[in-house]
């Protein structure tokens, strides 16, 4: 690899490699095979486990752990050694939340404690407290270690964040940096109804924050000022709950970005990893560089660290995340090569990633809806019940656009001002909570007549979630909350003996736009609860409600009543031109959570409506097919991932289902006379134009592709 002068190697890393050793790899490595397998997978840099939880290297500290095989080789040095030879920029990575007795014993007062007093273990380890000498002295004092004996181009950690919310820690050094900001004494117990419970959350987000500055001032003082240190962050804003990862305060900071989301998980679909990419870039600034840890390792409901996982689990989730602007990294577990099958898995998508690298940076998203989240919302909002009520609305409106073939902005609402400019739709899946500020934008952004989807209690609540505020967004929409509801919330039984969740949507015969391919049943299946609101006529009702009735035995199976008063769902257009649908019914929390495609359609059909002819680009196959739409100087890119079959159990994804024809299709404005080629499959494609717009037809997908269209 060419290292390029005087321009830091955080603009230069494009691929990433990690095999994370274990403790008899300085035994059993064969390193070898891992310099030979860097130049396959044609890599640019590596982390390479190095101190902390467990020393890969003869430190000068008596009671840091050594690895069992470490023995007195010096493991770090051979690998570092070998990675700069092989042209590799090195990452040293850090695990530093827990030790082991002896070390305890040498400093008690740095470890997390329990209301009595007892320390608090983690796997017969002693958990570190974020607010002590480990993490203030001992940690900066490891890390210019480090950086004296090897001088690495930076430090990675993904347990730098202690103990989570669930467990409050009770040690001197927590009593007394709380007592002295808030007066107050820790909170007794884990309760959102103790305000002090809920002070001590921001604080603890404060205190991790104030760790990971402290960490890049030690390295950079060390190393120099391109010396950087990371903790990793998960992508999913719902993913990290209860760790204390404020994903926009830390994006903010970062220069780039190191992301620990591995796969898919039983919430999440592999559309989740072209949302990504976007969501980090845009949290931070559009071109910083997110480096995704990608594991190759087995990882379904059970895990397996030294088996592989199907060819094709590992290759969908990377080049889904290629697509949605991440910069690969393969993950291995030890150096053994026990399991040779996930050695081959990603080399083609790394090989075709560097050739290719001229369309995948540098480039503008042209998405123009955007889907709102705040980490306030999920924490004060969803509170302990944070899956159900913000997570599965933020994962159905994620699956249905992507299954929809509509691209998306994941934008903090802090952010909403920042990129209103290049947004058509905002939709906002259950944000109960938006600071004042966040309104104004909102109310901005419908005053110069752009679009909003808006769901269930969105702008409902103050930024504790404790009380009920009258939003100016709904005095806009003439819309007031009456704070009752009817219908099923919550968790749900699937027995047919429960009827709470058995009700439906009534399809009126005069259909709103947004039913457009229900013309063939007047009913919908619903399955959730519906907030009941009154409505000045400014929105209208576009369907009616009906209650539960039985379900089983099937002769009881019978319509009993019908709402007319109880209405799931509002559309109309505002004086200012916005086009407006509020749900409220739960559709887009029911289809995050059950996945019936009646509700997918259904917020797909109302983007597309409020889009009206501003959208941007379409994508229509037989199957699942993500897209995501950029510009790049002249340049535009549509990048398709064929996702057909992807939603089979996680880490179970083995057979490639091509679909075909796949018809693109885009707006003339875009630019006049067009050639495009296919750089997966190296083929030209015809630019087709009919009125107004232009398309484009692949024959047959297989796994993904990505167009690249020139003025001709």
């Amino acid at each position: 690899m060419s290292q390029k002068k005087n321009e830091p190697w955080y603009l230069q890393l494009h691929r990433f490699g990690q095999t994370n050793l274990t403790e008899d790899d300085p035994k059993k490595c064969n390193l070898e095979f891992w310099k030979n397998y860097w130049e396959k997978t044609r890599i640019q840099g590596v982390i390479i486990n190095c101190g902390g939880i467990v020393a890969y290297y003869q430190s000068k500290f008596p009671r840091q752990y050594h690895a069992a095989g470490l023995g007195e080789r010096d493991f770090f040095g051979e690998l570092n050694q070998a990675a700069r030879e092989a042209g590799l920029y090195v990452i040293a990575r850090m695990d530093i939340n827990c030790t082991y007795k002896e070390f305890y014993d040498l400093h008690p007062d740095w470890f997390a404690r329990d209301k009595e007093g007892n320390p608090i273990l983690s796997q017969r380890r002693y958990v570190s407290c974020v607010n002590s000498g480990y993490y203030k002295e001992y940690i900066p004092a490891v890390l210019e270690e480090i950086i004296e004996k090897y001088h690495p181009d930076g430090f990675a950690d993904n347990s730098w964040k202690g103990l989570g919310r669930n467990t409050i820690c009770y040690c001197e050094n927590c009593k007394k940096k709380f007592r002295e900001k808030y007066g107050l004494e820790l909170p007794q117990r884990v309760s959102w109804d103790d305000s002090v419970y809920c002070t001590w959350i921001r604080w603890s987000y404060e205190c991790r924050n104030e760790n990971w500055d402290l960490f890049n001032e030690t390295t950079k003082r060390a190393g120099g000022q391109d010396c950087l240190w990371f903790g990793m962050i998960s992508a999913d804003p719902f993913g990290g709950v209860g760790s204390f990862t404020d994903i926009k305060a830390l994006c903010e900071r970062c220069s780039i970005i190191f992301s620990d989301h591995q796969t898919r998980d039983t919430l999440n679909g592999f559309e989740q990893n072209a949302a990504n990419g976007t969501l980090l870039r845009l949290a931070s600034e559009e071109d910083i560089t997110v480096l995704e840890s990608m594991s190759h390792y087995f990882k379904g409901n059970r895990t397996f660290r030294l088996t592989s996982s199907p060819a094709r689990e590992i290759s969908a989730w990377m080049q889904a995340g290629i697509a949605g602007g991440i910069s690969p990294w393969y993950h291995h577990i030890g150096g053994s090569t026990n399991d040779r099958r996930q050695f081959s898995a990603s080399i083609p998508d790394l090989t075709w990633h560097e050739k290719n690298e001229a369309y995948l940076y540098g480039r503008k998203n042209l998405a123009n809806v955007a889907v709102i989240w705040t980490q306030d919302n999920i924490d004060f909002y969803g509170r302990e019940d944070y899956m159900e009520k913000t997570a599965y609305p933020w994962t159905g409106f994620l699956r249905a656009l992507s299954k929809g073939g509509i691209p998306f902005l994941p934008v903090h609402a802090d952010h909403i001002g920042k990129y209103a400019d290049r947004i058509e739709t905002l939709i906002l899946p259950e944000v109960a909570i938006l600071t004042p500020s966040q309104q104004e934008d909102i109310c901005r952004f419908l005053i110069a007549g752009k679009n909003l989807i808006i769901t269930g209690k969105s702008c409902t609540l103050n930024e504790e979630g404790e009380k009920d505020i009258e939003s100016p967004i709904y005095k806009l929409l003439g819309i007031k909350h009456t704070g009752k509801s009817v219908g099923a919330f919550g968790k749900q039984d699937g027995n047919w003996m429960n009827q709470e969740a058995h009700n439906y949507i009534r399809l009126y015969k005069e259909r709103h736009e947004i039913f457009q391919g229900f013309e063939d049943t007047d009913l919908l299946p619903f399955g959730g609860g519906i907030h009941l609101v009154e409505s000045d006529g400014t929105l209208q009702p576009v369907c009616g409600y009906i209650p539960s009735f039985p379900i089983y035995p099937p002769e009881f199976s019978w319509i009993r009543e019908e709402r007319e008063d109880i209405i799931p769902i509002f559309a109309g257009i505002l004086p200012t031109g916005s086009r407006v649908v509020y749900f409220a019914g739960d559709i887009d929390r029911c289809y995050g959570k059950e996945l019936i495609p009646d509700h997918g359609k259904l917020l797909a059909n109302s983007v597309r409506w409020t889009l009206g002819e501003k959208i941007p680009i379409t994508v229509k196959s037989r199957g699942h097919v993500n897209v995501n739409f950029y510009r790049k100087d002249d340049i535009y890119i549509i990048h398709l991932v064929n996702l057909t079959g992807g939603n089979c159990p996680v880490g179970t994804y083995e057979e490639t289902l091509p679909v075909g024809p796949v018809q693109i299709s885009f707006h003339s404005d875009y630019c006049g006379a067009l050639k495009a080629k296919l750089t997966v499959s190296k083929e030209a494609a015809a630019v087709i134009s009919n009125g107004n717009m232009k398309s484009i037809v692949i024959d047959s997908l297989v796994e993904h592709e990505m167009i690249v269209i020139e003025k001709a």
